[in-house]
């Protein structure tokens, strides 16, 4: 049962998870070879203030 962990920050509409999951699971089932109602899909939101790139938090001012 293949399990997919999408971490992103806050922000993203339902649809938007929802067109990502339908995605993901066609093509992961196809290229593993799997059943899609045995692939999962879950969406981790980070909040602006606990996500840093290059030693910047998101939140930060640009």
């Amino acid at each position: 049962m293949p399990i997919i962990h999408v971490e992103l920050l806050e922000g993203r509409t339902v649809d938007q998870k929802r067109e990502f999951a339908d995605m993901v699971t066609r093509e992961g089932a196809r290229i593993l070879r799997c059943a899609p109602g045995d692939f999962n899909v879950v969406f981790v939101p980070v909040s602006r203030d606990d996500w840093a790139t290059a030693g910047k938090l998101e939140s930060d001012p640009k």
